[in-house]
């Protein structure tokens, strides 16, 4: 039972008490309100701007799809870019625009040609009418062709073409290789259409930059291909590994001391097997042919087992497991009497768990609310990204007051403009939008990154205060379980969205800053890896590993602030304040229990996750005789292979999550506890009597040990 606070006012016995609890942070709840309603917002604003189908179907200057039904581009199904060069630029990665004007066309153009060749014949030259067709309709319109430098300049076509090839429905250059000499259309050089000579490397360059989503497409294309084969096998595969998780889980309940043995001994095994296949599989190629290239000659390859047939990624995996399994014997020897004490913690974690057994379906709530949150932001980025249109200015070579002002090409020749300014033209300038809306695009991209991160981490930080405030309930009533409440995970789920709102909300706002700082930083590090100043590359790496360090350290005190949070009530700084103080004075017990226990946890997850990978990695290379012939046909045997491990993973730490949250909750308890009572008739401890004969007794070893060391 709950023991009220003295009139004298003395800190209760038993911190866990409902009956004092007020809202905290109140103004962090009502900014994470306005947030919320400004991502929606944004969201809405998005979606009625953008259009996903740029990012899969070509669309010309003028924002038409090329090949749709019912347009004049119907029968026009490839894009052609009149200067393929420019889409080297970095704005093509960011808005899947090239920066130059671009058409629909019924076919790609198979030969080099510039307009000067073509327009020496006249208008009736044949060269001329098959330059036509890479030209704007408007060009069709004009009296006169033969005005090269005014074509040219008002954009109307192609200062030249060159030989392509329709990939993914855009004409590309068509690149050969002879003795390791690029080519295209059997050329070293093309003429640039105004008298310059320039290497085709530059087409290449252009053609990469314009081909990375398209190779992207072609790729996801075969990996959607490879997942319509083998779903129901992913799911299978992801079934077993939920059994093997949750039968692991039930018998650490009743079984906790074998199944951790049983637990290291069969991870030893695991990794063990895994480094005699590799060396099996390394024994095997010596000898054949081509297994002696490296992978830095081989590089990047989309079909992954063309590194299995290398001897070096045999030789690489072999040395990684060798190292996994060393560190893990030393650890194992290092820590053979703080084991004892570490299953002593998880046994007691098991009895709670055992008392409150929805909480290990909860971890499905909060994986559903972060799906949630990354489908709003993917999506929203997806139309923001989207959302750009080409725009047209007027120009003109003499003064003329319209002067690179916005203007519409289908509508120009009868403007005002046109009798104002009669040599004005209504050009292609850029991609993008001159709205108030495309001016701050960039703003709306930075605040998607900033509430998914603010927004993902809140869900966690719920999820954590709600397992922690029932697991307290658990160790804080005196009759377990008697004095737990009915629904403690319930009620912990109430009294965190009900009072603590602002406390989470500030908690994940301070981390979700952090990470937007890192993904600033990420972003600047890949803008500074042409540049060739090393200074700046070495401060921004320092900076980078400053915050990947100031995420882990906000992540490990958030953690324990929200157990704080569910036990007292109190505001986040308060919280936060408080559990690094008891942390620090029990530091010996924090690395002789509480870090021990995690990795006894983490060896668990490795477990189930290597024998599901391994079983996994049998089924889709079709090693297992017996059911050879069940295995799929698929063009990268990684796609479900790797989406199995993850899944596994993901289900695993879903179900020792629970523990692990259980686990640091009764070690914050234990540490209160041993603060506020001494264990006399008068102030009991609140632990179990097992618990505490081996928690007290280990902690005390271990911090006698210390003080020699010292």
């Amino acid at each position: 039972p709950v023991k009220e606070e003295s009139h004298d006012g003395c800190i209760p016995l038993n911190p866990f008490a409902f009956s004092f609890r007020g809202c905290t942070d109140i103004i962090c709840c009502i900014l994470l309100l306005v947030a919320i309603v400004g991502y929606i917002a944004v969201g809405v604003v998005a979606w009625t701007q953008g259009d996903p189908r740029k990012v899969i179907y070509p669309t010309d200057s003028r924002g038409q799809f090329c090949g749709q039904a019912g347009t004049p581009n119907e029968n026009k199904p490839f894009l052609f870019y009149f200067n393929i060069v420019k889409c080297a630029s970095p704005l093509v990665l960011l808005e899947f625009q090239c920066p130059t004007t671009q058409i629909c066309v019924e076919k790609c153009p198979d030969r080099y040609l510039t307009y000067l060749q073509a327009s020496t014949g006249g208008a009736a030259s044949e060269e001329l009418k098959y330059y036509e067709q890479f030209c704007v309709p408007e060009f069709k319109n004009r009296k006169k062709v033969s005005d090269a430098p005014e074509v040219l300049k008002d954009d109307l076509c192609p200062a030249m073409l060159t030989p392509s090839k329709p990939l993914a429905r855009r004409c590309l250059p068509a690149v050969s290789s002879k003795k390791g000499v690029i080519m295209v259309g059997n050329k070293t050089t093309f003429n640039d259409g105004k008298g310059h000579e320039r290497n085709v490397t530059e087409l290449l360059e252009g053609a990469k930059k314009a081909n990375v989503v398209l190779e992207a497409r072609q790729v996801a294309m075969k990996i959607f291909e490879d997942y319509t084969v083998s779903w129901y096998w992913i799911i299978i595969g992801l079934v077993i590994s939920m059994v093997v998780s949750l039968i692991f889980i039930v018998l650490l309940r009743f079984l906790a001391g074998i199944m951790v043995w049983v637990m290291i001994v069969l991870v030893i095994l695991v990794l063990g097997y895994g480094i005699f296949h590799c060396y099996m599989e390394y024994a095997q190629l010596k000898g054949q042919a081509g297994s002696d290239v490296s992978l830095k000659e081989l590089g990047f390859q989309t079909d992954l087992r063309v590194y299995l047939h290398l001897k070096q990624t045999w030789l690489a995996f072999m040395i990684i497991l060798c190292i996994v399994e060393v560190v893990i014997i030393l650890l194992l020897i290092f820590l053979r009497k703080r084991i004892l004490i570490a299953i002593a913690l998880i046994k007691e974690a098991s009895r709670a768990i055992g008392h409150i057994m929805t909480s290990l379906l909860f971890p499905l709530c909060t994986f559903f609310l972060v799906c949630l949150c990354i489908a709003y932001w993917a999506s929203t980025a997806v139309f923001l990204s989207t959302s750009n249109e080409a725009v047209y200015k007027v120009f003109n070579e003499t003064e003329c007051i319209y002067a690179r002002t916005t203007c519409n090409p289908e509508t120009f020749n009868t403007s005002n403009v046109t009798k104002v300014c009669p040599s004005a033209r209504c050009l292609f300038a850029f991609y993008g939008g001159e709205s108030t809306y495309h001016k701050y695009l960039i703003i709306f991209q930075i605040y998607n990154v900033f509430m998914f991160f603010w927004l993902a981490n809140f869900v966690i930080a719920l999820g954590q205060v709600t397992l922690a405030g029932a697991f307290a309930s658990y160790y804080w009533a005196f009759k377990k379980p008697d004095d737990m409440p009915a629904f403690p995970l319930f009620s912990s789920f109430g009294r965190a969205l009900r009072y603590h709102t602002g406390s989470l909300a500030f908690g994940s706002l301070i981390l979700a800053i952090v990470q937007v700082i890192r993904v600033m930083l990420e972003y600047l590090d890949h803008r500074l890896k042409a540049a060739d100043n090393k200074c700046a590359k070495f401060f921004l790496t320092c900076l980078k590993c400053c915050f990947w360090c100031l995420e882990k350290f906000i992540k490990f005190l958030n953690r324990n602030a929200y157990i704080m949070i569910a036990i007292y009530g109190t505001n986040f700084c308060t919280s936060a304040r408080n559990a690094f103080f008891l942390l620090m004075r029990n530091i010996v017990r924090v690395a002789v229990l509480d870090k021990v226990t995690d990795f006894l946890l983490f060896l668990g997850k490795l477990l189930i996750v290597g024998s599901v990978g391994i079983l996994a990695f049998f089924f889709f290379t079709q090693r297992i005789k017996v059911i050879q012939d069940t295995a799929p046909p698929l063009n990268y045997y990684w796609v479900p292979i790797l989406t199995v491990v993850v899944g596994s993973y993901l289900i695993a730490h879903g179900f020792f999550s629970v523990y692990a949250m259980c686990v640091d909750t009764l070690f914050l308890c234990f540490c209160e506890d041993l603060e506020r009572n001494d264990g006399s008739p008068e102030r009991p401890y609140y632990m179990s009597p097992a618990l505490s004969e081996i928690l007290l007794k280990g902690s005390l070893e271990s911090s006698k040990s210390a003080e020699s060391q010292e």
